[in-house]
């Protein structure tokens, strides 16, 4: 970088060799749409229903698969070369309750063909797109369906109904090992940030926190983890006692990674109650 500054004699000439240089090395951070928790109420006659998958969000942009921090996922050329040009947003998914596995997968610099060949990219929207939910559906099932690639496909979009035919099928999603459901407003914008027109459904809540430190373990955990330390998003801190294998008691989370917890609503206090770590949220692709 210094030798480039150097070697400009035009200011001009000199800001565009800059620019271009600072492109090369960072991607640009997809604007995502971010889902809130849905809490009975809203009249669901005006949402879609899907399945929630359980896998790595991916935003194409129509070059290549981008992280939710801006990160290329090195994918084969030939697992996206029919994608279309069009931005997607979905998941690298490998199937129910393979997240572990298919982060492992997509987060590596160099790319294993037999283990890619096992990794689906799952559509549920259209970024670039400024119609109303509804009519990005209508969109994406001409998009494809029949698709262009083997390795591309919509996600199942339904119209909802009532409440209880929601728990129904949550029910028997989660009975077959699924994660929950997403529910989107029929006639919602595409737009960055947590919104309504975005509903998660679980039989739990989840949140993401900090690793800021560790407990040390009594009795048949001694020598090993006791409980995480997580920093909050309002800067208090909580303890992840529970959800560990003895594998993960005996290398716990760095500190400083980021973790998905469970828990039950709040307490008075206004803290997780019954929270229990889930996983290490790592989707970040792997950097040269």
């Amino acid at each position: 970088m210094l030798s480039l500054l150097f070697r400009c004699w035009r200011p001009v000439l000199c800001g565009l060799a800059l620019l271009l240089s600072t492109s090369q090395l960072h991607a640009e951070k997809p604007q995502l749409t971010l889902a809130q928790t849905y809490e009975q109420g809203p009249d669901l006659t005006h949402y879609w229903v899907s399945e929630k998958l359980d896998g790595v969000r991916a935003y194409w942009n129509g070059e290549h698969l981008i992280s939710r921090q801006g990160n290329r996922f090195h994918a084969p050329t030939w697992f996206t070369e029919d994608f279309p040009e069009e931005p997607l947003d979905g998941e690298l998914w490998m199937g129910r309750g393979r997240f572990s596995e298919v982060s492992g997968v997509v987060r590596k610099l160099e790319p294993v063909d037999a283990e890619w060949r096992q990794v689906q990219y799952r559509i549920f929207d259209l970024p670039a797109s400024e119609a109303p939910f509804s009519e990005r559906v209508a969109h994406m099932q001409r998009l494809l369906e029949p698709s262009p690639s083997t390795y591309l496909s919509m996600i199942e979009q339904r119209r909802a109904t009532s409440h209880e035919a929601l728990m129904a099928r949550l029910n028997q999603v989660v009975d077959a090992g699924g994660e929950g459901l997403m529910l989107h407003r029929g006639d919602g914008l595409y737009h960055a940030g947590r919104s309504d027109d975005l509903l998660k459904v679980k039989r739990y809540q989840d949140a993401e926190a900090v690793v800021v430190g560790y407990t040390a373990g009594q009795g048949k955990y001694e020598g090993m983890m006791g409980a995480l330390v997580v920093e909050l998003d309002d800067g208090r801190q909580l303890k992840l006692g529970t959800g560990f294998s003895d594998d993960e008691r005996a290398a716990p989370p760095v500190v400083g990674s980021t973790v998905t917890y469970k828990y039950f609503g709040l307490t008075s206090t206004g803290l997780p109650r019954f929270a229990s770590f889930m996983r290490v949220r790592d989707e970040e692709p792997a950097s040269e």
